[in-house]
């Protein structure tokens, strides 16, 4: 019994005569990268079920099918079985909220354990020919939804949407201090901190940054005055909302890195919220929320 082959693949139906096969995949968003993938790494392009190279033209009425190559999982990341909390899933991407405490991709202080290993392993009992797209990513101790892509194809096309202010994400944070604008923008570079491979600060020669900040709560806690804001990133700098909200005077609670106190919870009050972004193959609209974990939600209830 022949085994079903899982390889990613898209079918699309041509309405335009004599359009050579290259640039009518390039029209459906097939980059130039990928095509060379898919000629030498094991992919294949049939039109009307026979293999063609990118130089055939077309027909009115031909089905033209691209199947990508399969992926492999790189040497870092280690395929785990562990518990996923999966809010999404197709055939092109996967949306999950992780917990505060989980890495998202392996580094050299946690190696396993992370949603990447987890997804890995996941696709390997799955029989999935395809590695981890991390498309939003977070800190260890962020909570949230996160997005990873199943295919280079889809992770290139939300990278696009993400790139062209497409692909929207919300988070929630509570704060040091009561913050004196309900609204405002942040428009400051990132770049790391001299002296230090974690940290990063607002600095001149940084990388472009806007962060939009939104007022939800005043409220105190043992006499200190904080904040629940709303934040929607226009960038994805590393440590971008920290280092926005540090120099803005505003330090997340629990962010000792970045001036925030631990006193009331144990890591950054960071939460991914809301991702909200079109499907890459249907181009439907998506919205996923994620509600408020029990640390930060205790920090404001009153007692």
């Amino acid at each position: 019994m022949l085994s079903k082959d899982l390889r990613f693949r898209l079918v699309f139906l041509v309405e335009e005569e004599g359009i050579l096969l290259r640039e009518f995949l390039h029209s459906k968003g097939i980059s130039k990268r990928t095509l060379t993938a898919t000629k030498y790494e094991g992919g294949h392009i049939t039109v009307n079920g026979n293999e063609k190279n990118v130089r055939h033209p077309l027909e009115v009425g031909d089905e033209v099918a691209i199947i990508f190559p399969p992926e492999q999982p790189s040497e870092g990341l280690q395929p785990e079985n562990g518990v996923l909390n999966i809010i999404y899933e197709d055939e092109a991407l996967l949306v999950l909220n992780k917990p505060a405490g989980q890495s998202t991709i392996p580094s050299r202080d946690h190696p396993a354990g992370t949603v990447a290993n987890f997804v890995a392993g996941k696709f390997v009992r799955n029989g999935l020919p395809a590695t981890v797209h991390v498309v939003t990513r977070l800190d260890k101790d962020t909570s949230g939804l996160i997005c990873i892509a199943k295919n280079r194809h889809i992770h290139h096309l939300l990278s696009e949407q993400m790139i062209a202010s497409g692909f929207h994400r919300q988070y929630v944070a509570i704060v040091e201090g009561s913050v004196q604008e309900e609204r405002f923008t942040i428009e400051q570079p990132i770049g790391r901190k001299d002296g230090s491979i974690i940290e990063r600060m607002v600095r001149e020669n940084g990388q472009f940054a806007r962060t939009d900040v939104e007022v939800q709560q005043y409220f105190e806690k043992d006499g200190h005055e904080l904040t629940t804001i709303a934040l929607v990133l226009h960038t994805g700098r590393t440590h971008q909302i920290r280092v926005h909200l540090q120099w803005a005077g505003y330090p997340l609670a629990g962010d000792d890195l970045y001036g925030g106190s631990r006193r009331w919870i144990g890591r950054q009050a960071l939460h991914c919220a809301v991702l909200r972004f079109t499907h890459p193959l249907t181009g439907t609209d998506m919205q996923f929320t994620s509600d408020l974990p029990a640390d930060m939600h205790q920090i404001s209830r009153k007692p």
